[in-house]
């Protein structure tokens, strides 16, 4: 594959507020490790943002600040074509501490506002605080909007019965082929209240479940059929109902290309049954999976 064969994204998800966004963005935990990559993992995010993967996701907690130091210098003169998500610590989503933090990771990602702001997961702070300080960030013009991270469905109606709760327009979570658990009640419940829902390890990448899903023989075999890579599978089948948002992590141009062209695979009601029969569907109520 190369930059003239390859497709971009031309699937889209619309947020509660009208704004719609490509439904694979750009995930960077674990980017900026080793400073000799540093170098391609900026020119990959550029090159994901030209083939229309607007949407990049960090979070203070990546590197200690390091991810978004280098998202910073990544989007420095395209920051207009990207949609920037960034998340802040639990402990410091009180109202001093979410606006310290918020500051800092403007400062780390040279720009005067994020797109997106979500809490990481939830801490001590008592939620309604956190809700407040979002909505003050909102109003002074430091985010446009916030959503949170690791939530399950009760969390969720905790968080729906406070005042401006019902302002959260995102919930980022684990979702994959290979771990399907927020299907049972979370996923129904988000598309109900017009939450999106984000897909962080999309591919599962780092977990025990990547060799299970790459080394199965009706995903290889299904993969071969739609002339495509396993990852780029199961990137179009995280993607699949118009709700979720993939964020892969991509440090490589090659990869970069495969994960956009991804939104371009769609599978049939009876491919989508071969998947269902290895990978089942959660019948009952299951743990939120973290990593």
């Amino acid at each position: 594959m190369n930059e003239s064969t390859s497709k971009g994204v031309n699937k889209f998800v619309t947020l509660a507020d009208g704004t719609s966004l490509p439904a694979i963005g750009q995930g960077t935990w674990n980017i900026s490790e080793n400073p000799n990559n540093q170098t391609d993992e900026i020119k990959a995010l550029q090159l994901g943002v030209k083939l229309g993967m607007s949407l990049i996701d960090t979070a203070e907690m990546y590197g200690h600040g390091a991810s978004e130091l280098l998202i910073g210098k990544a989007i420095e003169a395209i920051r207009q074509d990207v949609f920037l998500v960034s998340k802040v610590y639990p402990q410091n989503a009180s109202k001093k501490g979410a606006s310290k933090a918020c500051e800092n990771s403007l400062k780390r990602l040279k720009t005067d506002y994020l797109d997106l702001y979500l809490l990481h997961w939830r801490g001590s702070v008592p939620l309604e605080e956190t809700v407040a300080v979002m909505e003050q960030l909102k109003k002074a013009g430091k985010i446009k909007r916030w959503g949170v991270s690791n939530f399950d469905i009760d969390d969720m109606q905790e968080l729906w019965h406070l005042t401006n709760g019902q302002h959260c327009c995102v919930n980022q979570v684990l979702y994959n082929l290979g771990s399907r658990g927020i299907e049972f009640s979370l996923l129904p419940w988000c598309k109900q209240h017009n939450v999106s829902i984000m897909a962080y390890c999309p591919i599962a990448q780092g977990g025990s479940l990547t060799k299970q899903l790459l080394s199965n023989k009706v995903v290889s075999d299904l993969a071969k059929t739609k002339q495509c890579t396993i990852m780029q599978l199961l990137l179009a089948w995280c993607i699949r109902n118009g709700q979720v948002i993939a964020i892969p992590k991509a440090v490589n141009k090659q990869h970069v290309y495969e994960n956009a062209q991804a939104a371009s695979i769609t599978l049939t009601e009876q491919e989508l049954t071969l998947l269902d029969r290895e990978f089942n569907p959660p019948e009952h109520k299951m743990p939120l999976d973290i990593v």
